[in-house]
């Protein structure tokens, strides 16, 4: 059954609970704390809905989300949907075979990882993560998928730093973000 929610009402509900945190992880850094927003039951809950009820009329195998706070958001959303969870991780997470990739980061490489046996099951999938800076961790993510020939329906993000202009990485793909600072 779809609820309706207004967008802009959600957008300023969640904005109100973000907290911004200077100087994390490192000098410089305004991290976006989305705790609050999951501490708040009702909120968080009006806020998985928001997501189902732009997926729940579409084919999906499974949700694909990111390492960790990605999780937060995926796994819900997966549940609610009735589709398969699939975890990306970092190297040495993941038990089975697994297929990884490389990515540059600002300060050297870093590396994601998947089930090689989940992505044989998997053609419709939606990526979901919580926040779009440069791009870079999902552009792997990307990378891991299509060449595992997932089609990738859509990638949803709960918030965009629109000023790290991570959007123009991911121009071939449909993305929707709840939030945009």
């Amino acid at each position: 059954m779809r609820t309706l929610i207004d967008t802009q009402e959600l957008s300023y509900e969640l904005k109100k609970v973000i907290h911004d945190v200077p100087d994390f992880p490192k000098k410089g850094i305004i991290f976006k704390d989305i705790t609050p927003l999951l501490m708040d039951g009702f909120l968080f809950q009006k806020t998985i809905q928001f997501f189902f009820n732009r997926w729940q009329d579409e084919v999906l195998d499974a949700i694909v989300t990111i390492e960790s706070r990605g999780f937060f958001l995926g796994a819900p959303l997966a549940a609610q949907l009735g589709v398969g969870l699939i975890p990306v991780r970092k190297k040495g997470k993941l038990p089975r075979k697994t297929r990884k990739v490389s990515y540059q980061l600002e300060y050297g490489t870093d590396h994601l990882e998947i089930h090689e046996e989940d992505l044989k099951r998997l053609r419709h999938v939606l990526v979901v993560d919580d926040v779009l800076a440069t791009g870079g961790t999902v552009s792997a993510v990307i990378q891991l998928l299509e060449e595992a020939g997932c089609l990738i329906r859509g990638i949803d993000f709960l918030m965009e730093l629109t000023f790290l202009k991570g959007r123009e990485k991911l121009k071939n793909h449909p993305v929707f973000s709840l939030l945009q600072y």
